[in-house]
C-alpha cells in the first residue's frame, strides 16, 4: 500500500501552463504527503498554450493509481460537449474511489464526460454562459470560487485552482499543514469556496482606497458588535462613501465581510482547540452560537461540532 497520497495531473493539448503547474506546487509542498505525477492521453509531449511544449513522464495508465487527479484548463476545453476518443478513454482509466479536481475551464471536461450531471459546479465566470448552454443537466454556480461536491470538485478561474488544492490540503490533513503551505506558497492560507469571483471588478484608484487599515482594525475587534457605522467612523467617511470604496476593494459588502472573517476565525478555533462552541462564538462576534451554527452551515455545510471532529481527526493522520 503507498505510503502517499497520489495525485495525477492530466495534461491535454493545448494546457495552461500556470494552471498545469498549481498541483505540484501546492500538494508537492505538503513534503512526503502527496505523490504528484503528470501524464498525457498517450505519453508523448503537449503543446501549452504559450509558446513551449511539455513532455511528461508517464502516459494514461498513471491514472489507474491515482486517489486525486486534476484537470487543468486547456484551449479546446470549452468547444465541444462530445470528448475526443483518447480523452474519453484516459478518463475512463480513474478508478471509481478516486476525487477528481477541475481547474477553470476544466469543468467543460469533466461535464462534457457525464461527471457533473445533476451536481453542483462552478467554471470561469467569462465561459458560464456558454457552460450553461452545453451542459444544462450541470447546476452551475458561477458565483463562487470553488465547489466541493465530494468525489469531484471544480473551481473557476487561475487563482482558485490555489484554493481548491489548498482546500483539499486542509481537508486531509488539517489546518496546520495547509497553512503551512500557504506560508510557503506565500499565498492567503483560505478563501472560502463560496466566496465571490472577481467579476469585472475594477481596481480603486489610489487615492480612493482607504478601507485596509479598518479591515485590520476590524480583525482585531471580531469579538465586539461591530457596525457600518462604526467601521466608516473608523475610515473617518460616511456612511454611503465607505459602503462604496469598501465593496470596490474587496468586492463584497462590509457586512459579509465581517460575517466571513467571523466564520473563519471561528474555523481556527474550532480546529486549535478546546474552547467550547459557546465561547467560540462570543469570541468571534456572534450574538448566540446558534448564530455561529447557522453561518458554519452556510458555509461549509456541516456543524461546529462536526467540523471540529472532522479536522481534528485529519490533523492527527
Amino acid at each position: 500500500m503507498r505510503a502517499m497520497h497520489r495525485v495525477v495531473v492530466l495534461a491535454l493539448d493545448g494546457v495552461y501552463p500556470f494552471e498545469l503547474g498549481i498541483p505540484q506546487r501546492v500538494f508537492g509542498t505538503a513534503e512526503g504527503l502527496y505523490e504528484v505525477v503528470t501524464c498525457t492521453v498517450d505519453g508523448q509531449p503537449v503543446r501549452t498554450s504559450s509558446d513551449f511544449a511539455i513532455a511528461p513522464d508517464q502516459g494514461p495508465e498513471a491514472l489507474a493509481e491515482a486517489d486525486t487527479v486534476v484537470i487543468p484548463p486547456y484551449e479546446s476545453a470549452p468547444d465541444s460537449t462530445r470528448l475526443p476518443a483518447p480523452v474519453a478513454e484516459a478518463l475512463a482509466r480513474i478508478p471509481s474511489g478516486a476525487r477528481i479536481v477541475s481547474i477553470c475551464t476544466g469543468a467543460f471536461t469533466l461535464a462534457a464526460a457525464g461527471l457533473l450531471d445533476g451536481h453542483p459546479a462552478t467554471t470561469h465566470w467569462h465561459l458560464a454562459d456558454r457552460f450553461r448552454a452545453m451542459f444544462p443537466a450541470v447546476d452551475l454556480d458561477a458565483d463562487v470560487l470553488f465547489v466541493d461536491d465530494g468525489a469531484i470538485l471544480t473551481s473557476a478561474g487561475a487563482a482558485s485552482g490555489v484554493d481548491v488544492c489548498l482546500h483539499l490540503v486542509r481537508k486531509d490533513h488539517g489546518s496546520e499543514v495547509a497553512n503551512h503551505v500557504a506560508r510557503r506558497c506565500v499565498t492567503p492560507p483560505w478563501r472560502e469556496g463560496g466566496q465571490a469571483q472577481y467579476i469585472e471588478q475594477p481596481v480603486p484608484r489610489p487615492s480612493a482606497a482607504g478601507t485596509a487599515g479598518t479591515q485590520e482594525w476590524a480583525l482585531g475587534r471580531l469579538g465586539e458588535p461591530l457596525t457600518l457605522t462604526d467601521l466608516a467612523g473608523h475610515a473617518r467617511m460616511s456612511l454611503r462613501t465607505f459602503a462604496r470604496r469598501f465593496r470596490d476593494e474587496v468586492g463584497m459588502s462590509p457586512g459579509r465581510w465581517l460575517i466571513q472573517q467571523r466564520v473563519a476565525r471561528a474555523r481556527e478555533l474550532l480546529e486549535s482547540s478546546d474552547v467550547p462552541v459557546e465561547q467560540i462564538a462570543t469570541r468571534v462576534g456572534f450574538a448566540t452560537p446558534a448564530s455561529l451554527r447557522q453561518h458554519l452551515h452556510t458555509a461549509i455545510g456541516v456543524s461546529p461540532q462536526v467540523y471540529r471532529r472532522t479536522f481534528r481527526a485529519a490533523g492527527d493522520r
